[in-house]
């Protein structure tokens, strides 16, 4: 085992460079060289409601050599900036990194009100969610605590967070500095979204929030059942084609798709609901993302996290239960 001090900030720090092979961890950023996490090491922290393994190395080894293949540019309607991987994730190990997030990570179903006009609504999110990172303004210390990034010392006061930044676990805290290499793009969140079944989904939107900066860059990787991707343009004066005839993209497991540009400023994206078949299967939605600003956290954890119970996958009876703690 290394000597070197473990700490979490060293996460945040630029990433080595595409060639190296990399070990991450919520606590630390190592460059590995032919050694990797073995099944009983884990990721832990005060936030977390249980410890997250890391990855085992028949997974982390072979992820060392994505993007499997190079990504595909496509820029050919108005205003959109794609990099496409079909696929990033090695064949040989996406099904079993999708197996070791879906049993391994904890989610919640969150619920939240909002408000149109005078009528108050429960939404009740259709999809299972979890989130890890923190803005630019924080870091996590060798401690584990959120503090300044530029002073070091924590946040108090007016400045101290309504929530509880989590660092990333191992198991996409690697695969994050690997994005970061083969894109050339930063992010400090990872935000992980489980459609269940056909009937889970999101609707057509944009990570256009002002926390996001103005161009950002958006790494979205697809793991499991294949689903639909739906992109289309928003409203324009002259009524471009791209406004009613939506892009499709069928995302298989292992593909990822990175959004920048005027992307998520210029058009909206979803996953519609499936019938049957395979998106029963289940699918994992991971979205690496720069976030500048403690509003931009504070939202990620209302939205993905909220007040609701734990929820951790059951391999026996093959679906999410509530998690209770031991």
């Amino acid at each position: 085992m290394s000597k070197r001090p473990r700490t979490l900030d060293s996460f945040f720090s630029p990433p080595p460079t595409k060639k190296s092979r990399v070990q991450e961890d919520g606590d630390s950023t190592q460059v590995a060289k032919g050694r990797s996490a073995t099944s009983t090491e884990s990721s832990k922290h005060s936030t977390y409601p249980f410890a997250v393994p890391h990855l085992p190395p028949e997974i982390s080894d072979i992820l060392n050599f994505a993007p499997s293949e190079e990504g595909r540019i496509i820029n050919d309607q108005p205003d959109l900036d794609l990099l496409y991987f079909q696929p990033y994730i090695p064949k040989n190990i996406e099904k079993s990194l999708f197996e070791f997030l879906r049993s391994e990570l904890f989610f919640y179903r969150v619920k939240y009100n909002i408000k149109r006009g005078p009528v108050e609504t429960q939404i009740n999110t259709p999809r299972y969610t979890t989130v890890f990172g923190v803005d630019d303004t924080s870091r996590f210390n060798e401690n584990g605590e959120v503090v300044d990034a530029a002073t070091g010392k924590p946040a108090v006061g007016k400045n101290a967070y309504t929530c509880k930044p989590r660092p990333l676990p191992q198991c996409l805290a690697m695969l994050k500095t690997l994005t970061e290499n083969a894109t050339g793009c930063t992010f400090n969140f990872a935000l992980v979204n489980y459609y269940a079944s056909g009937n889970d989904s999101i609707s057509y939107h944009s990570d256009d929030e002002r926390f996001l900066g103005s161009l950002p860059a958006i790494a979205s990787f697809s793991l499991g059942a294949k689903r639909d991707f739906l992109l289309r343009h928003k409203k324009t004066p002259a009524g471009d084609p791209s406004e009613s005839k939506p892009m499709k993209l069928p995302l298989a497991s292992g593909d990822m798709i990175l959004m920048r540009g005027k992307t998520q400023s210029c058009w909206e994206h979803s996953i519609p609901k499936r019938k049957g078949g395979e998106a029963d299967k289940g699918r994992i939605n991971i979205t690496f993302r720069r976030n500048m600003t403690k509003a931009g956290t504070a939202n990620y954890h209302r939205y993905n996290v909220g007040h609701g119970g734990v929820f951790k996958w059951d391999d026996r009876k093959r679906e999410m239960v509530p998690w209770e703690r031991n």
